[in-house]
């Protein structure tokens, strides 16, 4: 125990935990609208937007301050997005080209005034281009205050504009008849998803920060059914994913908290995937087996009313060889199931054949009840 509490005493572990956990919960909630508005591309674009903003933020400090940089990255990462905005509503292009081409464009202006920054030989540009693939042990409390004032504007902002970013969200032709401002409110909303992008810069890094925006809100978009309960999951799973990988991090030797923070994120997606009800693959798998198990079973029980009319015979008795010529397959397992449910039940016939079945009251009137439904599937 007294292990356990010296090492959630030390200093740089907390501001690592506080640091993942304010990065979960607005990834969370603001990757939930990115999500759902189709542009999962758009953390990638503002989070490689955002490195000019730190070099230039940087040249203009003349050091690595903390507030200038964010400041910096923040301001091109918004730039870049109404770029894409631009784009996408003044010509023919889709969101994902205006996503691309702003992505790639301002990306290469990171990487070339990168470049000139390690020309310069300014001493103090050490460890600026541990933004690309974040560092969270060098995170301070000055950090996390500034980090914690960003996270509650941008939940303040959801929360005050919940129902115009919910309704501009799903349906924004409709908010357009209601006389809201939908070009503004999604430039709002984009502007919002790049304050999640700046917060995420020193613990993932910019290549990374695009996997924190899009997977928490992926997983819980698997189990939830309306968007208030998947934002609250969408948080759980970002703050989850940061703690997990910030704790693994401190307590292995020469690992990077960011990409475990990601790998983290991407094995809740593919739990989610697998194991969600309703949606979850393994579930999408029995439901089918069970689908074909049903349909197999109404085949052979209208397979056998049909036989019992053509004979004129309620309780005409039908070989199972014949059923399995029918249908070119056996058809055992439908019998047994059928009659576990009453609907038919064997009879003896002729000492030569093979089993016979017929169909009880209670099979007639389900497979009447089948070809009613069909019937009514067709019009």
């Amino acid at each position: 125990m007294s292990g356990l509490l010296a090492f959630l005493g030390d200093h740089t572990i907390q501001n690592v935990v506080i640091g993942a956990t304010l990065l979960g919960i607005v990834s969370g909630v603001l990757g939930s609208f990115a999500v759902l508005r189709q542009q999962s591309l758009l953390g990638d674009t503002l989070a490689h937007a955002a490195l000019p903003g730190i070099c230039l933020g940087f040249i203009i400090a003349g050091a690595r301050q903390i507030e200038s940089i964010l400041a910096g990255a923040f301001v091109t990462a918004v730039l870049a997005a109404l770029v894409m905005l631009a784009l996408t509503r003044n010509s023919r292009l889709k969101t994902d080209a205006g996503l691309g081409i702003a992505l790639s464009i301002f990306f290469a202006i990171g990487v070339v005034l990168l470049t000139y920054i390690q020309g310069t030989g300014n001493a103090s540009q050490g460890g600026l281009d541990a933004f690309l693939f974040g560092q969270a042990a060098a995170i301070l409390r000055s950090d996390l205050v500034i980090m914690g004032g960003i996270t509650l504007l941008s939940l303040a902002l959801v929360a005050g504009f919940w129902k115009e970013f919910k309704l501009v969200t799903f349906d924004p032709v409709f908010a357009a008849t209601q006389g809201l401002p939908v070009a503004l409110l999604e430039t709002l909303l984009t502007v919002i998803v790049a304050f999640a992008v700046v917060i995420g810069l020193q613990m993932v890094g910019v290549v990374l920060m695009a996997a924190m925006v899009i997977a928490p809100a992926v997983a819980a978009r698997q189990w939830s059914r309306r968007l208030e309960q998947m934002v609250v999951l969408a948080a759980v799973f970002g703050v989850v994913s940061g703690l997990v990988g910030a704790l693994i991090s401190a307590t292995g030797r020469g690992l990077s908290t960011g990409p475990l923070v990601i790998l983290a994120a991407t094995v809740l997606v593919i739990v989610s995937i697998l194991f969600a009800p309703q949606r979850g693959v393994i579930w999408e798998e029995i439901k089918r087996g069970r689908d074909r198990r049903e349909l197999g079973d109404n085949q052979v029980l209208t397979t056998l009313q049909g036989l019992a009319r053509h004979h004129d015979d309620p309780a005409y008795p039908v070989e199972q060889g014949m059923l399995d010529t029918y249908h070119g397959l056996a058809t055992r397992r439908a019998l047994t199931r059928l009659a576990r449910r009453g609907l038919v039940h064997p009879v003896r016939h002729m000492p030569d054949e093979g089993p016979h079945w017929e169909l009880t009251p209670a099979g007639h009137a389900a497979a009447r009840q089948v070809l009613v439904d069909i019937d009514a599937g067709g019009r």
